[in-house]
């Protein structure tokens, strides 16, 4: 991802978002010639001059202080992503050239892929780098679409939304679903902008995929979070499901997201039925959480592109 476009359209699209009345400016009547703030009126927000504010959003952000970026994050009402996607985009991380940072296979710690075993009767399932499904116990590869049959380059919740024609199926709600894991690839892009997995994963949608290439153009900025998410369930129905993230102590690069039902409600007791259609060992949906060092887990997005698998699920607001 080139840095210096990124931060000109990610500051164009914010601006383009706002209207004078939404920040206290008074709006002269008449048709503006741009959608949102003109330039003038965000760098008099800011408190900087406009020509100093031009430059800035045209990618030159050598030098520019911290104040200066808090002080058009508040002008422009970023959300805490949205903040430090700035902040990052702004300020890239200097590397020597051919020096891009090792591409190497994530690891689940052993403990952790114990917690996921110990969790019966809650759906969960670690999340890596580039949305890849690291590892997941018996009740998360059911709910989720059976991660355990499908290829490892497939196993990734971007490529499974975008590209497998049955995983809308999967969400009542596919468009916000997808415009979710768009934001927290983005968000991804700019911490790690030289990870050529994730640029890779990232091309490979815009080339198979219009609505991706669409929901990428609004350069919104998501990070993992809570909330609720709702699934139709293959064997089921409907699920109605609360989910809450967590990242492990040591790697902010991995992220455990759980699943659970309100209390008597009747996705409860759609899970229980779930948890005891499992314990018959139907095909894949008995296994274990699967070990990184059983089976390399790869971000890199398949060739194919065609290679039929069930969906995956995942959490609007959240990973």
């Amino acid at each position: 991802m080139d840095q210096r476009t990124e931060l000109s359209e990610f500051l164009r699209s914010r601006r383009a978002r706002l209207r004078p009345a939404d920040v206290g400016l008074p709006d002269y009547g008449g048709r503006r010639r741009v959608p949102g703030l003109r330039r003038e009126e965000l760098a008099q927000l800011a408190g900087v001059s406009t020509a100093y504010y031009v430059r800035l959003e045209q990618g030159n952000g050598d030098n520019v202080s911290t104040a200066v970026l808090e002080a058009i994050a508040r002008a422009l009402r970023l959300e805490p992503a949205e903040r430090e996607h700035l902040l990052r985009i702004t300020r890239p991380v200097r590397r020597r050239p051919g020096r891009g940072r090792p591409t190497r296979t994530q690891q689940v710690r052993p403990e952790l892929t114990q917690l996921l075993d110990a969790m019966e009767g809650v759906p969960a399932y670690i999340l890596g780098r580039r949305l890849d499904v690291l590892a997941w116990n018996r009740l998360g590869n059911a709910v989720i679409g059976d991660v355990a049959a499908l290829p490892p380059e497939q196993r990734n919740l971007a490529w499974q939304v975008f590209l497998d024609p049955g995983t809308r199926k999967l969400y009542l709600d596919w468009e916000r679903k997808a415009a979710d894991l768009v934001g927290m690839l983005r968000l991804d892009a700019g911490r790690d902008p030289d990870d050529p997995r994730l640029a890779s994963l990232i091309g490979e949608l815009s080339v198979k995929s219009e609505d991706f290439r669409r929901l990428w153009a609004a350069h919104d900025v998501l990070d993992k979070g809570h909330g609720v998410k709702e699934l139709r369930h293959p064997v089921v129905g409907r699920l109605t499901l609360r989910y809450e993230t967590f990242r492990p102590a040591g790697d902010p690069d991995q992220v455990l997201v759980a699943y659970h039902a309100e209390p008597d409600s009747p996705s409860a007791e759609s899970l229980r039925l779930l948890a005891s259609w499992i314990a018959t060992g139907p095909p894949g949906g008995a296994e274990s959480p699967r070990r990184p060092e059983q089976e390399a887990v790869s971000g890199a997005p398949s060739d194919s592109g065609s290679h039929p698998g069930r969906g995956l699920s995942g959490e609007p607001d959240g990973a």
